[in-house]
């Protein structure tokens, strides 16, 4: 099962390792699919917000709510993330995926929702996935993982060539109907 995981330990740097991997690899011609986090905050609160944008070609989507000034705490739009998980899956159906990278397997996929569903999808097809990982959401993803998983350092040589070794153009075709 080619399924790796990334954690870097300085806050934003494995979006930005996986936001780089992702770039160098569809320059190589290699069909990512998946949702890596937007940089591009807008509104009064910036720290609470939280934007996916959809490999390889957007949307960008919002998976939080503001709930005012009052509020000490975001909360996650469940039907926003699921809307992104729905059309992330539809773009691999549809599409074809050599490999599906994701911004980190949080919460919603340690509870069996979110992108879960799309990383079992990917890897019964064989599509390689990489995902980022906290230390928080280790337990949940080990038992996901079933220890199939390769650990990654936060290095973007080490993430590139292990991507080169599992996934490259035309690895993975779209399902045929």
């Amino acid at each position: 099962m080619p399924l790796a995981t990334v954690s870097a330990k300085e806050r934003g740097e494995t979006d930005r390792l996986l936001g780089a991997v992702v770039a160098q690899l569809r320059t190589e011609g290699v069909r990512v699919v998946g949702a890596l986090r937007a940089y591009e905050f807008t509104g009064a609160n910036p720290h609470c917000n939280s934007d996916l944008w959809l490999v390889p070609d957007g949307p960008v989507i919002r998976i939080t709510q503001d709930l005012g000034a009052g509020s000490t705490a975001c909360r996650m739009d469940a039907g926003a993330l699921e809307y992104a998980v729905g059309l992330a899956t539809a773009r691999m159906a549809d599409e074809g995926a050599d490999l599906v990278v994701l911004n980190k397997f949080g919460l919603s996929e340690s509870e069996g929702r979110g992108f879960r569903s799309l990383m079992a999808g990917a890897l019964a097809r064989g599509v390689p996935v990489l995902t980022g990982l906290t230390d928080t959401h280790r337990p949940a993803f080990e038992r996901f993982a079933a220890g199939m998983e390769t650990i990654l350092p936060p290095d973007a040589a080490a993430i590139l060539d292990w991507c080169r070794t599992v996934a490259g153009p035309g690895a993975a075709i779209a399902d045929e109907v």
